[in-house]
């Protein structure tokens, strides 16, 4: 059972950080296959394990990781004029003006970007990676973005791989 923990931890670490991987799969697997495992581990493993790797993205969205040179170089050299470059700066115009403007929400209303991050580590809409990193963004405390990760994300995979059937149903809709 342990061992099966810790491969649910990684898995669930590796599913944070390559959002490709779904640890929704896998842990639908775990406790179909193997029903002796308590669900309310698993849900602690997927917990911990999401909420590490999303740290690292949390952090570099804060400022607080330096991207390696290799892609700080890339993202940052000064490149001659292009006219498709120009054509996508101003077709990203908008978003980006978007995108600032809810930084700036977020930075007057603080318990609004809680809310919203907290009910993004349950429900999964909006999606978690967005609001992981928009958490960086507007700087959220760390303790908070621990503590409402570390619990939507618990009650998430809890209810998952307590009622497994239930949401097994869903994913062959």
């Amino acid at each position: 059972m342990f061992g099966w923990l810790c491969v649910t931890l990684g898995v669930a670490f590796g599913s944070a950080l390559i959002p490709l991987i779904s640890v929704e799969v896998f842990v639908i697997g775990l406790v179909t296959s193997d029903p002796g495992i308590p669900w309310i581990a698993v849900g602690a493993a997927v917990a911990l394990g999401q909420i590490a790797g999303k740290l690292v993205y949390y952090l570099a969205a804060r400022g607080s990781v330096r991207l390696p040179d290799f892609l700080h170089d890339r993202l940052h050299r000064e490149r001659p004029p292009s006219p498709r470059r120009d054509r996508w700066r101003a077709r990203t115009k908008r978003v980006r003006r978007w995108i600032e403007a809810l930084r700036e929400r977020c930075h007057r209303h603080p318990h609004w970007m809680t809310g919203t991050y907290g009910v993004s580590s349950v429900v999964g809409l909006p999606p978690f990676m967005a609001t992981t990193v928009l958490a960086g963004l507007v700087r959220m405390p760390m303790s908070t973005f621990l503590a409402a990760g570390l619990l939507g994300r618990f009650v998430r995979f809890s209810a998952l791989a307590a009622a497994p059937a239930l949401f097994a149903g869903w994913l062959h809709l």
